[in-house]
């Protein structure tokens, strides 16, 4: 079954930049990975600091596989340059379920 994932991110003011771009390099590299269905990145028009991911995943297997990676797990350690924690939803459409 499809999982569906929606990710806000706060970075810090003087950390924008440097966020965005690992942010951008984990869009290229996440759609390289089998299991991705959807991996889109926005950034919020109001507060240039929030960035928000659109995530479908074929399986639960295979989002574990991609927390999994290099690349997620440098992101994960570099939290201090975000204002708060990721919000993560699991979500499910409702004209689907």
């Amino acid at each position: 079954m499809p999982i569906y994932l929606t990710a806000v991110i706060e970075s810090k003011t003087a950390h924008r930049d440097e966020v965005r771009a690992t942010l951008l390099n984990m869009v290229t590299e996440s759609r390289k990975e089998p299991a991705c269905l959807q991996y889109d990145l926005y950034q919020d028009d109001n507060n240039p600091n929030v960035f928000v991911f659109q995530e479908i995943w074929e399986s639960r297997e295979g989002l574990d596989a991609h927390n999994a990676q290099p690349y997620i797990q440098a992101f994960v350690a570099s939290l201090e340059k975000l204002e708060t924690n990721p919000l993560i939803y699991l979500t499910k459409p409702l004209d689907r379920a």
